[in-house]
């Protein structure tokens, strides 16, 4: 078992959030894209990182998303379609946020945009859980870069190795551990869970 934690921080979408820009990708492309292809392009992509820092519109990027992966697809299917893959919260993901929530203050740290997060505030019914949200469209930073996760610990006010993360990119995961984050790679509600129970937390 870790350090007894303070602050528990989740990843969304992917975690508590069912998210999948893959399967989708994997199709829209006819088989051109193999599935870590289709992951990275939401890590690596320069306009992913555009439309994460709220450097450009959703449809903006729509447009581009389309046109760099030659998906035939015009910007307004695409945009729907975007918006269409942020499926709802997992079930039991706010019964459980609101169980951890007697014990640790919570945050959400989340590479996110205005469509999405628009969405998430409307209908999941996940944010109210959180003592502190940290979206990278309004903060101007994401993740897996080093300033986001120092801006989270800053505004936490809590020692590294007394935050706990949850993230389904072990990219994120690493450069959190590389901060003294104690750091989960989780997919998918169950992982999570398990991982909390783990440590003594659930």
């Amino acid at each position: 078992m870790s350090k007894q934690a303070e602050v528990l921080v989740f990843d969304l979408g992917g975690v508590l959030v069912d998210w999948n820009g893959i399967d989708p990708l994997l199709r829209l492309s006819g088989g051109r894209l193999e599935r870590e292809q289709a992951r990275l392009f939401w890590i690596d992509s320069p306009w992913v990182a555009k439309l994460d820092l709220g450097e450009c519109e959703p449809r903006e990027f729509a447009a581009a998303m389309t046109d760099t992966l030659q998906l035939g697809v015009d910007a307004d299917a695409m945009l729907g379609q975007l918006s269409d893959w942020l499926a709802g919260a997992y079930p039991g993901a706010a019964e459980l946020l609101a169980e951890l929530s007697r014990r640790f203050p919570l945050a959400a740290l989340s590479n996110n945009n205005a469509l999405h997060w628009d969405k998430i505030d409307r209908e999941f019914g996940l944010l109210p859980h959180f003592r502190h949200t940290f979206a990278s469209h309004l903060l101007h930073l994401r993740k897996p870069d080093a300033a986001v996760y120092q801006h989270v610990q800053q505004t936490l006010g809590v020692a590294p190795e007394a935050i706990a993360f949850f993230d389904d990119n072990i990219e994120c995961v690493e450069a959190a551990r590389a901060q003294g984050w104690q750091a989960f790679h989780t997919v998918g509600l169950p992982q999570v869970r398990a991982a909390l129970q783990a440590q003594g937390w659930l």
